[in-house]
């Protein structure tokens, strides 16, 4: 199977640095393959919230995985602290694909890196709407 070049963080337009938990690391001394999905979705939402006007609790668009991914490269473990690098990858009129690359504080190449994709829809009747004017500029931003 060939290998990718690893992710550098030269390819990531925003970073936010994730204090790693005690509680992250498995029996086998390193962060646990699912917690990085929780990272994932920590620098997307925080990026949106902060940037893009995301309300989490009564907007009327919220975003809802459909599809994520990720490769792991090298281990993290606590108390690690990794910087969470995001872009966008993919643009649509209801749809985002975000790419992320988790690195070690201090390291050029990634520990892991994937992708997440959120399709924006109305609270209340789930059905797909577009991105808001607000949030769109703020994904065009980081628009790898």
């Amino acid at each position: 199977m060939p290998t990718r070049p690893p992710e550098t963080r030269a390819q990531y337009r925003h970073f936010l640095p994730i204090p790693t938990r005690w509680m992250d690391n498995d029996v086998y001394g390193h962060v646990n393959n699912v917690v990085y999905y929780s990272y994932f979705d920590t620098v997307i939402n925080q990026y949106l919230i902060a940037e893009g006007g995301l309300d989490v609790a009564a907007g009327e668009v919220i975003g809802l995985c459909v599809e994520s991914h990720c490769a792991y490269a090298r281990p993290v473990a606590f108390p690690d602290v990794i910087d969470a690098g995001l872009r966008v990858a993919h643009l649509g009129t209801s749809s985002v694909r975000y790419e992320i690359g988790i690195f070690a504080q201090g390291h050029d190449e990634a520990s892991a890196s994937g992708w997440f994709v959120h399709v924006f829809v109305d609270r209340g009747t789930r059905k797909a709407t577009p991105v808001p004017a607000r949030m769109r500029a703020a994904l065009e931003r980081i628009k790898a």
